[in-house]
């Protein structure tokens, strides 16, 4: 069963509008969650917030935000504060401007959702922004309110619906000048390359979800229902030590190539 939208609203280019919904793309829904419990009594540990210097618990209708500006020197501002500087409406997806779509680098995509039509009648709008903006291989760059905050995001064509993308902000994207800058220039040897690629090419294959699974969780819920059974988990074996020793890189390519070669027992 489909997810239900977080968000409803409407989709926004010149004077063509029409009603929309966005469903987030991931979920972690399925992850294994624990709680912290105390082992003498069994019972659940709750959090609260408390005064630095006093200890004493804080009240939610006393907690309020503060920017620090010194040393133990804070700034406060209140909700109805923060608020006033959101956009005036938070229910419209209005692009702004359109960029080549390959001009977005994979690191400034921060969440995925799902944008689709809300209303039959206002479906034709939605398919016209879509389709146009894949024939002229583009993305639409809007402003949005969303997780509380204002945002950039990017519409991005995607079968019958549109990619959602809210994006980074300019000061979390590091430069990578300041980490690549230096590195060798020298070209790798020819042979090296080549049989490098060799051993690309033995590895290449079709992209799978099942590359992206989380072998952590899977021990978890091993260990699990393991304990529900009153049974202790199997112990693993210990992955194997790297070695650091310097090795030939002509000699570790040749064993790494010959390794991948070799015919597969059934």
């Amino acid at each position: 069963m489909a997810p239900r939208s977080f968000w409803k609203g409407y989709l926004k280019l010149s004077l063509v509008t029409c009603p929309v919904a966005m469903i987030p793309a991931t979920t972690d829904n399925e992850k294994v969650r624990f709680h912290t419990l105390n082992r003498a009594t069994g019972n659940r540990v709750v959090s609260e917030y408390v005064d630095s210097a006093t200890g004493e618990a804080v009240e939610d209708d006393e907690q309020v935000k503060g920017y620090q500006r010194g040393e133990d020197e804070y700034l406060m501002l209140e909700d109805d504060e923060i608020d006033s500087v959101a956009l005036e409406s938070t229910r419209t997806i209005d692009i702004e401007m359109f960029v080549p779509r390959d001009d977005i680098g994979w690191i400034w995509y921060d969440k995925p959702h799902y944008l689709v039509p809300d209303d039959p009648v206002g479906e034709e709008a939605f398919s016209v922004i879509r389709d146009a903006m894949a024939a002229t291989e583009t993305v639409g760059i809007s402003r949005l309110v969303l997780y509380r905050r204002e945002r950039a995001v990017m519409l991005k064509p995607r079968e019958n619906g549109i990619e959602l993308w809210t994006l980074h902000y300019g000061d979390e994207i590091r430069d990578e000048t300041n980490y690549f800058e230096g590195l060798g220039e020298a070209k790798p040897d020819p042979k090296l390359m080549e049989m490098m690629q060799t051993l690309i090419q033995e590895r290449t294959k079709p992209w799978s979800p099942a590359m992206a699974t989380d072998p952590v969780q899977d021990r978890l819920l091993e260990i699990i229902a393991a304990k529900k059974k009153g049974k202790k988990p199997a112990a693993r074996k210990a992955a194997p030590e790297t070695k650091g020793n310097v090795v030939s890189i002509l000699d570790a390519l040749r064993k790494s190539i010959a390794s991948e070669t070799k015919p597969k027992g059934r």
